[in-house]
């Protein structure tokens, strides 16, 4: 049983119009569900906007690239101006990236108990409708795009092979959920590339401890439809690992902070980033050693809590890039 299925009885027809319909794994009584208007809550719903934390998680490795790659320009404090355009291009990407995600997997996203409640499996947006609202996103994220350096409009436009591929990664292997880091964690390169406006060693380091977090919490995550998967024949790394995720997510984690520390060793960053660190690790082994993998409502919780170390390493950087700054004063 889901989180969504434990916190709302999924109610016959005649309780609510198709439109209005929630969805089983969003947080019950969540600001789309309680107040966006009828007509659009199934597009912000398909939009994901009612479960931010996806957001969030794309967001951050862009933030986190941002503010490690301002002493490059001679600053010590994030671009707000920058971080709000990255912001408001994760929620527009990653809207359009679920948009496509459901427009590819409906059938399957029918079959399973977690997935059917979503506007596509349940009708309550059009594949026609789906289609013109990925398009209106991509628009969005185009017109940000545009306003930034030609090295980030470039590696925007490449951006769209791994996202383009990713949805049918897990009808051919047990690893979508690479493909995942590879293409969720893209914003990494872009947010240093805005920056800097070139490519270097920390960059390529921070996407790859991206891609490794990425691994870790994405197989929690898959740890809720594991059952259906296996019905339906998809692959995860959930299932690839079975009983023997636990010692994989401290491998993935491992090297997330590994990657961490280099990029902040190459950076030069002050010592009060590491300890910083040391609490964002153990935020990420917290995860790993409590994680119930036969539980999905503590599988989703446990996902949801890679928010909080986004904030942790990005509090970090900040923490550790003034502390330099002011030593060096």
């Amino acid at each position: 049983m889901s989180d969504g299925d434990k916190t709302r009885p999924d109610p016959a027809p005649a309780d609510f119009d198709r439109g209005s319909r929630p969805v089983a794994d969003a947080v019950a009584q969540n600001w789309v569900d309680l107040y966006a208007p009828r007509g659009l809550a199934p597009f912000m719903r398909l939009a994901r906007l009612d479960r931010p934390v996806g957001t969030w998680l794309l967001l951050w490795p862009a933030w986190w690239a941002i503010a490690f790659a301002m002493p490059l320009q001679g600053r010590y404090l994030p671009n707000l101006a920058l971080m709000a355009l990255f912001g408001l291009g994760a929620v527009a990407m990653r809207g359009a990236g679920c948009t496509y995600n459901d427009i590819v997997d409906r059938d399957f996203d029918a079959q399973v108990a977690r997935t059917r409640s979503r506007p596509l499996p349940s009708g309550a947006v059009s594949l026609r409708g789906a289609w013109v609202f990925l398009v209106l996103q991509c628009l969005v994220g185009l017109a940000i795009l545009l306003s930034l350096n030609s090295l980030t409009i470039l590696l925007g436009v490449l951006s769209l092979a791994p996202i383009a591929l990713y949805p049918f990664m897990k009808r051919v292997t047990y690893w979508p959920q690479a493909m995942l880091g590879i293409a969720f964690n893209w914003s990494a390169l872009m947010g240093w590339s805005a920056v800097a406006g070139a490519v270097s060693w920390p960059m390529v380091t921070l996407y790859l401890a991206c891609i490794f977090w990425t691994l870790g919490y994405d197989t929690i995550y898959g740890h809720q439809d594991k059952e259906d998967d296996a019905l339906l024949g998809l692959k995860s790394t959930a299932l690839k690992f079975g009983d023997k995720t636990r010692p994989w997510l401290y491998g993935f984690y491992s090297l997330t902070l590994v990657g961490l520390a280099a990029v902040g060793a190459m950076m030069q960053i002050g010592w009060v980033y590491y300890i910083g660190l040391s609490f964002a690790a153990w935020q990420l082994y917290r995860q790993a050693y409590r994680v119930d993998f036969d539980d999905p409502a503590h599988c989703l919780a446990v996902f949801r809590s890679n928010r909080d170390f986004g904030f942790l390493v990005f509090a970090s950087i900040l923490a550790g890039t003034l502390g330099s700054h002011f030593s060096a004063v």
